[in-house]
């Protein structure tokens, strides 16, 4: 597999798509003009508002000489990146009750409490009260051991 793939796996290629063309100073209009994809369509990949296709990124590898499929494996990897993002936004449908501003840095309701359970846990760790930790020890099914070793974990990060 080549190398660039597994640096860049899970990126929608539109970004990758987005750098070839500034690298090789080409326009969008001039990248749907050679491979016959509309404009607003190669606009849309490219903001991450569409997916490939195969056909689209077969005409895309050809005209940035790219490796054949190397568009269509890197939209495969961002499909899998989504689907394991759902499935741990799933394992845990409803939110902690915690409060809301111990993540005053994030939108506290878009949260995939899933995927980032070990940075919530921390943050709960490090700014939280005995309830709130109670709450998380609760929420992600944690024993008391899986619990310390987080706050081992987060003293060693720490220093203290």
């Amino acid at each position: 597999m080549d190398s660039r793939i597994d640096i860049i796996k899970g990126i929608h290629p539109g970004k990758f798509i987005e750098r070839e063309l500034q690298k090789k100073d080409l326009t969008q209009r001039a990248l749907a003009e050679e491979t016959g994809i509309p404009y607003q369509t190669i606009n849309a990949i490219i903001a991450g508002r569409r997916n490939l296709t195969t056909e689209q990124s077969l005409k895309i590898d050809a005209s940035l000489s790219l490796k054949e499929g190397f568009l269509a494996i890197l939209q495969t990897y961002y499909d899998i990146k989504l689907y394991q993002e759902q499935k741990l936004a799933e394992q845990y449908p409803r939110q902690p009750h915690i409060r809301r501003i111990l993540f005053w840095d994030t939108d506290f309701d878009k949260i995939n409490w899933g995927k980032y359970k070990d940075a919530v846990i921390k943050r709960i760790l490090e700014r939280g009260s005995k309830e709130e930790i109670r709450e998380i020890k609760r929420f992600y099914h944690l024993s008391t051991d899986e619990l310390r070793q987080y706050q081992l974990s987060q003293i060693r990060l720490t220093g203290i």
